[in-house]
């Protein structure tokens, strides 16, 4: 039903277009708008599980390189949008890597990490005026379909993908995608992945205030709707209030609910954060609360609940109190106190730090209820202003999670370390 409405509302978007409007009546060529960049990046990832469970680590070198073309002159300009990847093991091997969290590098039979991996993939668009079709491997970045680029590769979805920005400040999006790429395997078809539908859009109402809603339907797994709401009140030069709220509503499906043991077929989750920013400072009070019937809480991405896998990318939860855990067991409820500083302002232009407090209660399992979990998460991030490694980035963060007894069938705590050293290369 999904997948009709898609191609009705594609449509729709075609034949309401102008012809020429000023998206592809600018295009300037296929080569002379072309672009190569290549990133650089070194990651390394330590979880110190308590509890008993065995410590986890991974670190490696990735290389991700991505061709953009340009479009072709004319009413329907075409196009080709290419990548390229490859990860090197550098440590993690048997017995330290397999933690679905961390997932660089996927193992064997054996037991033992994979010690390099390479896969590339590429994609065809079209684009008349301001609507853009685009078939083939792609990364989407949608709230019901987000890639995971917060590892050492990232994730990709082999598809059909409808983007149109006809009217100033609105943006629609309708999808068709039939295979994932895992971030840590080869292949166009590692995630397990039938099919996913997304259909939604965002639209900027005001300057201060924007808003979105999207839908997908993962085939034989899940149904899930999502909104936000955001409005920045601007409160003198360099003050101002932002108020942020996500939601999500999903369905799982009968069958997929009974396999993964489920309990229930029915999430919904919603975070509202209050951020008040002052010059380099800002402050975060933010409330997350989750409900339903399905054990599984909110469910999403795939690697993150053991076999079952949901296939809708690592990166598509919305939510304020996401860090090492997401605070999303079924009935959690949880608060968020977070501050950032940009050094910007006390002659360290690039630095900045974010620390956050999230402590989760009422957490219900299959064998009990009035769990709890909280979480120290701290982060520098330095990025190089100038000079031969301009864009150069360090990003270290560090989270100290812990679990109470009722709630380790939903979560494991212990500490965790993540050093990301990104470069990215305009080749041209």
């Amino acid at each position: 039903m999904l997948k009709q409405r898609i191609c009705l509302v594609a449509l729709g978007i075609l034949s309401a277009t102008q012809a020429m409007a000023e998206g592809q009546a600018d295009a300037k060529g296929f080569v002379e708008d072309s672009s190569l960049k290549v990133l650089l990046r070194n990651a390394y990832i330590n979880r110190d599980y308590k509890d008993g469970n065995p410590d986890k680590a991974e670190w490696g070198q990735g290389f991700i390189g991505t061709f953009s073309s340009g479009f072709t002159q004319g009413t329907v300009g075409v196009g080709v949008d290419a990548f390229g990847l490859y990860a090197l093991r550098l440590d993690g091997g048997k017995g330290r890597s397999g933690a679905g969290g961390i997932d660089f590098f996927k193992q064997g039979d054996s037991g033992s990490a994979a010690d390099d991996l390479a896969k590339a993939g590429a994609a065809v668009k079209f684009r008349f005026s301001n609507t853009v079709l685009t078939y083939g491997d792609q990364m989407p970045a949608l709230p019901v379909l987000n890639y995971d680029n917060s590892r050492l590769l990232p994730e990709s979805y082999t598809g059909t993908l409808i983007t149109s920005k006809e009217i100033k400040g609105l943006e629609l999006n309708a999808g068709h995608f039939t295979a994932e790429s895992r971030k840590s395997a080869e292949g166009r078809d590692s995630g397990g992945l039938k099919s996913i539908n997304v259909l939604g859009g965002s639209y900027q109402f005001t300057e201060q205030f924007k808003g979105a809603l999207y839908a997908s339907d993962v085939e034989d797994v899940l149904k899930k709707q999502y909104i936000n709401l955001n409005y920045v009140f601007p409160l003198a030069t360099d003050q101002s209030l932002t108020l942020d709220f996500n939601g999500y509503r999903t369905e799982l499906d009968k069958s997929y609910a009974q396999k993964a043991k489920a309990g229930g077929e029915d999430n919904k989750i919603w975070s509202l954060a209050a951020t008040y920013a002052m010059g380099p400072h800002s402050f975060t009070l933010a409330h997350q609360r989750s409900t339903g019937d399905s054990n599984l809480g909110y469910a999403y991405g795939g690697y993150q609940r053991g076999q079952n896998r949901v296939g809708d990318g690592g990166n598509t939860i919305y939510l304020a109190n996401s860090y090492w855990s997401d605070f999303n067991a079924e009935d959690e409820r949880s608060w968020q106190l977070g501050y950032g500083l940009d050094f910007g302002a006390f002659g360290v232009p690039g630095l900045t730090y974010n620390v956050a407090y999230v402590r989760g209660d009422n957490i219900t399992t299959s064998t009990s209820t009035g769990g709890s979990e909280r979480e120290i998460f701290n982060q520098f991030k330095y990025v190089v202003q100038s000079g031969p490694a301009k864009d150069l980035s360090v990003k270290v963060r560090s989270s100290v999670l812990r679990v109470s007894q009722k709630s380790s069938e939903y979560n494991v705590g212990g500490n965790e370390l993540r050093v990301f050293v990104d470069y990215p290369i305009n080749v041209f």
